[in-house]
């Protein structure tokens, strides 16, 4: 697996998805009056950006994203995603929800995510994006800390000038030194991680037990720790606008929620659990 592919482990998981809707939205695309309030405090429209958790990718049975299974904006009821929660509540956000997320995408590409946002007038906004700056193919490949701040601050200063009154939500990296823990252990996991060379920077050579190879680990999940107090911390400087998930992607996690090919982006099931454990901060 090259760098690009993006893990997050949200509530219970770590798994992406395929893109099996046409466009950039499981939910149908679409504007809405940002001026127009929504019924009750739900939203009218709603946009996901991140990486390939949040597009779905590997959810569908292929290396494709499959947004109609994004934790996020998916209509797949199987998922029962925050757009299906949403629009349970309030029926005028039906066909406006987009997914901007790309596979691959790191912190980088979050001010021309937030740009697309924007056009569309989305009244909620989802992020969940880092685990590619982590996973590359060694430690000393990862984003910096310092880099991180910049791009994500970035990103935020965009949206909440484009968007002052969206309501936002940032999500947490998912814990990738866990699912090493658990894979490491399974002959099937294993044997995926080496042949798509998933996340090198933590999974390479799963089963050594050399002190570099435990070192290069524990260094990947510190400057995982790292992003996520970034995250945090951007959040709050954002405003009461925005809310973090609270660590909800430090809940509990196992393999049966992760797809059965790769096991590491999340099956459907693993997208329904990060979509319960994230709403829990709608």
């Amino acid at each position: 697996m090259v760098r690009r592919w993006h893990l997050v482990v949200l509530g219970s998981l770590a798994v992406f998805a395929l893109a099996c809707e046409a466009g950039a939205g499981g939910a149908g695309g679409g504007g809405a009056d940002p001026d127009s309030p929504p019924p009750k405090g739900y939203p009218s429209s709603m946009a996901a950006l991140g990486d390939s958790i949040t597009a779905g990718f590997g959810s569908c049975g292929s290396f494709l994203a499959c947004s109609r299974n994004s934790w996020s904006t998916g209509s797949a009821e199987a998922v029962d995603s925050h757009y299906r929660r949403i629009l349970a509540k309030n029926p005028k956000i039906k066909g406006k929800a987009r997914n901007f997320a790309r596979p691959g995408a790191e912190a980088d590409a979050l001010s021309g995510q937030v740009a697309q946002a924007i056009d569309m007038k989305a009244q909620y906004v989802t992020i969940l994006i880092g685990a590619n700056d982590a996973c590359a193919p060694t430690p000393a490949g990862m984003t910096s800390v310092t880099a991180f701040r910049r791009d994500v601050g970035r990103g935020l200063t965009r949206l909440k000038k484009g968007l002052p009154k969206a309501e936002v939500l940032v999500a947490g990296i998912p814990d990738l030194y866990r699912l090493w823990q658990l894979g490491r252990k399974d002959d099937r996991a294993v044997r995926a991680w080496q042949r798509f060379t998933t996340c090198p920077s933590m999974l390479a050579d799963p089963r050594s037990n050399d002190e570099s190879d435990a070192e290069r680990r524990r260094t990947v999940q510190a400057r995982i720790n790292d992003y996520n107090d970034e995250l945090r911390q951007a959040c709050d400087k954002y405003g009461a606008r925005c809310r973090w998930d609270n660590d909800s992607h430090e809940t509990s996690f196992n393999l049966d929620l992760v797809n059965q090919v790769d096991f590491f982006h999340p099956d459907v099931e693993g997208q329904a659990q990060l979509a319960d454990a994230t709403y829990q901060r709608f």
